[in-house]
């Protein structure tokens, strides 16, 4: 388990993030010696609004679930900026996971330069970023998983000034996504991200979703679920009991991994 600062020059400062690195196999008396698995797949992990770098840590199953399946785990900070490109502060979040970052773990560690081998995922405003930059660098991943995904763009299109919910207000929504105005059709808008790969005959990465019933984010997940389905463009989902929290995440991070890992069998 590593902690990693280093500068970037998508950001334009030092950032942090958490690595795990499953190169270390502890031997257990009397089970066989496991091999070393080279090169590594890679999972690059996002955290949610009010989050950080160590959020998955300390609160989830994650470093077992590295050792488990071999795999890689990078886990940088988003802040609160949904990584997407802040061009107006030089700070290029999405630019950053969909290149420099990718290049730079490659450069440092054994891993895999398959796509297919190059996963990203996350939740809450962690799992929109996985899907927003899982298509906008399409040919990178080659996986996304994403729960719980804040895909708010449904929500604050063409917002007014003045709006105000229990998270934000107009004027950050407006920071982050840029004119609200013409969000949908940007390349802010996964559905629009979805609908430029289809139409250019691009490899879609598969797509792992999961919402808990009690979620208040299912609705938009819903949405870019049936989305999916109208345009044919294969995934899996899953709705189930749970709510916005950990224990829903905890729930669905391993079968999450052993999807993308394997065959990542979609399904409607």
């Amino acid at each position: 388990m590593l902690h990693i600062q280093f500068f970037s020059q998508c950001m334009k400062r030092e950032i942090s993030l958490s690595a795990l690195i499953p190169l270390d196999t502890l031997p257990i008396p009397g089970e066989p010696v496991v091999e070393e698995v080279r090169p590594l797949k890679a999972l690059y992990l996002l955290h949610g609004y009010s989050g950080s770098h160590t959020d998955w840590i300390h609160f989830s199953r994650i470093r077992e679930l590295s050792d488990k399946y071999k795999i890689a785990v990078f886990m940088p900070s988003g802040e609160n900026n949904f990584y997407l490109d802040d061009e107006d502060k030089g700070q290029l979040y999405g630019e950053f996971l969909g290149k420099e970052l990718v290049d730079f773990t490659r450069s440092m560690f054994p891993l895999s330069t398959n796509r297919e081998d190059t996963i990203i995922g996350g939740l809450s405003m962690g799992g929109y970023g996985a899907i927003r930059n899982g298509l906008k660098y399409a040919g990178q991943f080659g996986r996304i998983i994403a729960l719980s995904s804040a895909l708010i763009t449904y929500n604050i299109a063409g917002l007014a000034p003045g709006y105000q919910d229990l998270i934000a207000d107009y004027n950050y929504y407006k920071r982050v996504f840029g004119d609200l105005d013409r969000l949908l059709g940007s390349d802010r808008d996964p559905e629009a991200l979805a609908k430029q790969l289809k139409e250019t005959g691009s490899s879609f990465p598969s797509i792992y979703m999961a919402c808990g019933t009690d979620d208040f984010l299912l609705d938009v997940n819903q949405k870019f679920h049936d989305y999916l389905i109208q345009e044919d463009i294969p995934h899996f989902y899953k709705e189930s009991a749970g709510t916005h929290d950990w224990n829903f995440w905890n729930e669905y991070i391993g079968p999450a991994i052993e999807w993308a890992i394997t065959d990542a069998k979609s399904t409607n």
